[in-house]
This record gives C-alpha cells, sequence and structure tokens, in this order.
C-alpha cells in the first residue's frame, strides 16, 4: 500500500511523534511505502491569501472558492499546495495524526486543509441535476481511498463520553471525519485515539502504541464508518436533507448521517 501521514505536532519527543515513528516502521517493515508530510517540520504556511493564487491581480478583491478554482484549473497554485495534492493522489490511504486541541486540530493543520482542499480539486467539482448536487460525500477525488484521524487528548475517555463534561468524541470528531473526510470522497475509517497521555505515560503509551500497529495491521480491513452518501437516494435534492424514516429508532443529531443495519 501507499500510505501518507499528515502530521500535526511541534515537538519531535513528543508522544503523537513516538507513535509516528513506531508506525512508519511497522507499515515499512510490511512492505508498504510511506510518505509523512511533518507540517511543523515543513513549517507549513497555514493561512490563505493572494499570494497563494499565482494568476490572482494582487491588491484585487480575493473571493476566495472563486480564486482557488481558476488557479486549481489554470495551474497557478503554490508548488507547497501542489505538491501535497499529488502526495493526496499518490496515496491509497491517509492518515491524519494530530492532538486535539481546544476541541479540534492544532491550526497548522486546518490550515493544511485550507489550502490543499482547493476548489476544482477536493470540492466544487461533479455536475448538478435533479438527482445529483455534485461529487462530494462519498464521490469526488478521494472515493476509493481510506483515511482516518490518529488523535491523541489530555482528557480521559469518561470525559468524552456520552454523558462526559466534553461531549462525545465521535460527535467533536464528525466535522472532521465527515466534513473534511468523507465530503470529498474518503472511505473513513474509525479513529484511533489514546486518551490521558500525560498521566501514566509509560502505561499508556504502551497501550497506545500497541493499538495503532494493531491498526496498522488492519488498515485494508478495518470496517469503515457507514456515512449515508449524498447522491443515492437518502436525502432529498437540493434541500439536502435526509428523507423521512431513515434513521433508526435512537439515533439523534449527527448519528443520522451514518447507516446502520
Amino acid at each position: 500500500m501507499k500510505i501518507l501521514f499528515v502530521f500535526a505536532h511541534p515537538d519531535k519527543a513528543s508522544f503523537n511523534h513516538s507513535l509516528l515513528d513506531a508506525a512508519v516502521k511497522q507499515l515499512e517493515a510490511q512492505g508498504n511505502e510511506v510518505r509523512v508530510s511533518d507540517l511543523y517540520r515543513m513549517d507549513w504556511k497555514t493561512n490563505v491569501d493572494e499570494t497563494d493564487f499565482l494568476n490572482h491581480e494582487k491588491g484585487s478583491r480575493l473571493k476566495v472558492a472563486e480564486a482557488s478554482f481558476v488557479a486549481n484549473s489554470d495551474n497557478k497554485l503554490t508548488t507547497d499546495v501542489i505538491a501535497e495534492q499529488e502526495k493526496l493522489k499518490w496515496a491509497d490511504t491517509v492518515i491524519f495524526q494530530f492532538p486535539v486541541w481546544w476541541f479540534s486540530m492544532p491550526a497548522i493543520l486546518k490550515g493544511w486543509f485550507d489550502r490543499v482542499f482547493a476548489c476544482g480539486f477536493a470540492y466544487g467539482v461533479g455536475v448538478h441535476d435533479e438527482t445529483h448536487y455534485g461529487d462530494r460525500y462519498g464521490e469526488g477525488v478521494m472515493e476509493g481511498k481510506r483515511a482516518f484521524c490518529m488523535v491523541t487528548t489530555g482528557g480521559s475517555s469518561d470525559h468524552y463520553s456520552q454523558r462526559g463534561i466534553n461531549g462525545p468524541i465521535d460527535d467533536i470528531l464528525f466535522p472532521i471525519n465527515h466534513g473534511m473526510l468523507f465530503y470529498p470522497g474518503f472511505t473513513v475509517l474509525p479513529p484511533v485515539i489514546t486518551y490521558r497521555t500525560d498521566s501514566k505515560r509509560e502505561e499508556v503509551y504502551a497501550n497506545a502504541e500497541k493499538a495503532v500497529l494493531e491498526r496498522m495491521d488492519n488498515i485494508a480491513t478495518v470496517e469503515p464508518i457507514h456515512y449515508r452518501r449524498q447522491n443515492f437516494g437518502d436525502y432529498n435534492i437540493p434541500e439536502m436533507t435526509l428523507k423521512e424514516g431513515l434513521e433508526q429508532p435512537g439515533q439523534t443529531r449527527f448519528d443520522i448521517h451514518i447507516k446502520k443495519d
């Protein structure tokens, strides 16, 4: 397999970096090709501005989606963005590894998505008609590729449970898994989550490494999250609302967008 890590942690001595090293070593030992985009080591540019679009008239009004689409079409995105897009095209599986900071990903990783997922590349593609509303949510440039998040948190699993003070971890990761990965077509696997990374470090790390290496062994076979595909009958178009009666008893909120037998 061809596996890309998009990695976001500033410290090479971190818990996250140790897990990354262990995962890469295991995957390569199995004969896989592995590439790593280590965003802090790359000094990744986080903010979107007019310099991202080489054919944009400097000083004129910047409509980001429009400028992104035109630059992508004309091959006028910056070389760092194009390089990351090429990595995504190359990969069979993409792993996004990061600590959960303020209930989301580090800003540097969000900036990677903002810039790399250009209009015309990851969104804004596909035909629109009475039954089809663009290639997204199960279709798109990433269709056929697998992706998942490998995350760490300082809080315990209780904190991120259904009744936990932080709310369910699946709800916190839904905008990433569904909105940023499934949207451009990835088949999304359940996340690998390590809790309480700052307590009982050796014990927690040993368990985390075991879980990570198990996932590395099973990337090709682990059951994905069965998100409902947009253009295959479950949603009213163009309203983009789930049709009545498709959810199972007890399914609410984000959960209704997952098919459960």
